[in-house]
């Protein structure tokens, strides 16, 4: 299965990060129906198809994910969401 790997260097605390991903996870939930659940400092979120964390540290977000094989010829476009959503909020 393709896996995703990001990681994204950010200036917030732990809590001002958590809450920027869980508005992220919000707008998943709503657009494309994953859901996700805390655990400590990481978010493990799943849908059809996608399986996946957020793990928030105090200087970095890492964002891990693997892909279906449905998903699979959709990786780059995938991938390339991840950044610019990671980009808009901790860039």
């Amino acid at each position: 299965m393709p896996r995703i790997d990001i990681r994204r260097p950010h200036q917030l605390t732990i809590a001002e990060a958590r809450a920027v991903v869980d508005q992220v996870a919000s707008r998943m939930q709503e657009k494309f129906g994953m859901t996700g659940q805390w655990q400590g400092d990481t978010l493990r979120f799943s849908r059809p198809g996608v399986t996946g964390s957020i793990a928030v540290t105090g200087d970095a977000i890492q964002v891990t994910a693997e892909l279906g094989m449905m998903l699979t010829p959709l990786k780059g476009m995938v991938e390339q969401e991840i950044r610019r959503k990671l980009d808009e909020h901790f860039g």
